[in-house]
């Protein structure tokens, strides 16, 4: 072993010293330009003297006497003392003026710094300021760099080595991530940026260009312990996977809790098999050859078929196979032209007794026999979706005398058997109702947009009396909890009272023989109204009555009323008691935004 190393801020009195304590491996960079030294030639040579800064001048005494520096001064001192040389002074180069780092991201694009994000590994502590950060803590550029989308991520990372460090960290613990396919970008594009994700549990993405199973492939290799997927597709995109390759990959993910997919057109049938998935669902369907659900902790689930006519699914198998199957199902969508009654009759042979909501779209073969069968299978419903059905009045007398205390969302849009009766009895019989959707249902069969109002007097006066109430109905609606209500395209509405406190949202487009005169709105809670192809009449009678019912402005001033009760006057200000600055900042109410939307 070697003696006694002296430590480098310590006086060598002895220069020889150095010689004989054998050579140490030194750093891979120069000394002078920090360039690395392999196939390097420093243009800073100790010769260079005219740009160099002197560093420490000793005086040389004798020779036998000892030279007091530092360990690097006293190397090049020994150096010059072997080859005969007795400089004045011991020098240190100047650096250059824009030094380069080795790994650099100057000259790197944003794609290109996707696969250098981890080349360089380095500590920092939690809280330590950041190089080129201005001071700012770590834990602050943290909250500041999470909130950036991808490509602000990948921008960052090109700005020092401290944002660097901070954006890999914030990948690596990512566990949400929404990110939008280019059309132009290639698999290896979204391949890159979920390698640095190893956590990822949720991945949402947004193509634009045609997706296949590769995709697939990419997602379940750097996505291991994935939850929840979602991919949606572009009007011009083409989703080309099949049946099979969705099936095999929710049946190896076993920690899939959640799926949803646009334009599944190329599925043709599949078999899917996970004890993990309990939200599925699926849109554009077509033409299905078989759907087979072995999925028994499966709670949601959501199918829209295309509106092709040539669709040939069988619906009725389907929602067998989903009530024999899937037994904890509390959320039912389906969207399809082919929905009948013996579909629902094969939904409520099923003990689904959890079922929450059911949504059975554009089925025109449901009728109130179908209403009979879901009022005596499934008793707790909260939300329940028959549009595009040919229920009438009696199937919502049958929905209200079945879920007077649990449903909250009725939706019945284009259900024209349905009558204006039959909505508010629908509103005074559910006292829990917040939603109710009946756009398309007041509707006259033989109306058509017209210009011209003598145009519109003609076709009434041609108009049968048998169909006169079909045209003018009146809508009376009051109800304490309902926030939403949708009358879109009840052409046949003639006249409409709300007097609903809680409601804030109202939906009359394409109301065009509602009359002006006939709508009073007692709604202060509201805050959009749409009002789309509407009369212009009609428009300015919603925007008075929104905008002069709003309280903003409010009188606390007490007030007398004449002998005759003709008119009301204000007592004197002197006369009537001041409020006090508490009560004022207590009583001033806030001005309610109300918007009128007239374009579509």
């Amino acid at each position: 072993m070697q003696g006694h190393q002296p430590h480098p801020a310590t006086p060598i009195s002895d220069p020889a010293f150095l010689i004989k304590r054998g050579k140490k491996r030194g750093n891979y960079n120069c000394g002078r330009c920090g360039l690395p030294k392999k196939g390097h030639k420093c243009p800073f040579t100790t010769n260079n003297d005219d740009v160099s800064t002197p560093v420490s001048t000793p005086t040389p005494p004798a020779a036998d006497s000892s030279t007091i520096t530092t360990l690097s001064s006293a190397t090049v001192a020994v150096s010059r003392k072997l080859t005969g040389e007795s400089p004045q002074s011991v020098v240190r180069p100047l650096p250059p003026a824009r030094r380069r780092r080795a790994l650099s991201f100057d000259d790197v694009s944003v794609a290109d710094s996707i696969d250098e994000l981890e080349e360089e590994q380095f500590d920092l502590e939690e809280d330590a300021e950041l190089d080129g950060s201005g001071k700012l803590p770590a834990s602050c550029l943290w909250e500041i760099l999470r909130r950036l989308p991808p490509a602000g991520m990948l921008s960052a990372a090109r700005v020092c080595r401290g944002w660097r460090e901070t954006t890999r960290r914030l990948w690596r613990a990512a566990e949400e991530l929404r990110l939008r396919v280019p059309a132009k970008a290639q698999i290896g594009f979204v391949g890159s940026v979920l390698q640095k994700c190893p956590g990822l549990l949720k991945l949402s993405l947004s193509i634009e260009s045609d997706v296949d199973a590769t995709m697939l492939a990419c997602i379940a290799f750097s996505c291991p312990n994935l939850q929840s997927l979602e991919i949606f597709t572009s009007d011009s995109s083409i989703n080309r996977i099949t049946g099979d390759e969705l099936s095999r990959f929710i049946a190896d993910k076993r920690c899939l809790t959640s799926l949803k997919m646009e334009g599944c057109c190329n599925l043709g049938g599949f078999i899917f098999s996970s004890t993990s998935l309990s939200t599925l669902w699926l849109s554009d369907l077509h033409s299905l050859s078989k759907m087979v659900f072995n999925c028994p902790n499966l709670r949601e689930i959501s199918l829209d078929f295309s509106r092709q006519e040539n669709d040939s699914t069988d619906i009725t198998t389907v929602v067998d196979g989903l009530g024999r199957n899937c037994p904890k199902l509390q959320n039912i969508h389906i969207a399809s032209s082919r929905l009948s009654h013996a579909a629902v009759l094969a939904l409520s042979a099923a003990n689904l007794r959890g079922l929450r909501m059911l949504s059975l779209v554009l089925g025109s073969e449901i009728t109130d026999a179908s209403v009979a069968a879901i009022t005596s299978s499934f008793s707790k419903l909260e939300l329940l979706d028959l549009s595009g059905s040919s229920i009438s009045d009696s199937g919502i007398g049958m929905i209200c005398n079945v879920f007077p205390e649990t449903l909250s969302k009725l939706l019945l849009a284009l259900c024209p058997n349905i009558t204006s009766s039959g909505i508010q009895f629908a509103a005074a019989q559910l006292p829990r109702l917040e939603l109710m959707d009946c756009g398309m249902t007041i509707c006259d069969p033989n109306s058509e947009k017209s210009t011209d109002e003598e145009d519109n007097d003609t076709e009434l006066q041609k108009t049968p009396n048998s169909k006169l109430h079909l045209i003018y109905q009146k809508l009376i609606i009051k109800h304490s909890r309902l926030k939403k209500l949708s009358l879109w395209g009840c052409s046949g509405l003639d006249a409409l009272y709300l007097n609903c406190p809680h409601l804030n949202d109202l939906n009359l487009n394409s109301c065009r023989n509602l009359h002006p005169e006939r709508l009073l709105l007692q709604c202060p809670s509201l805050e959009s109204v749409h009002a789309s192809d509407c009369e212009g009449m009609l428009v300015k009678t919603i925007e008075a009555q929104v905008y002069s019912d709003s309280p903003a402005v409010e009188n606390h001033v007490p007030s007398k009323r004449l002998p005759d009760g003709s008119k009301r006057v204000r007592l004197p200000y002197f006369c009537s008691p001041q409020p006090s600055e508490d009560e004022k900042n207590w009583r001033r109410p806030g001005k309610r935004q109300c918007t009128v939307n007239v374009t579509s």
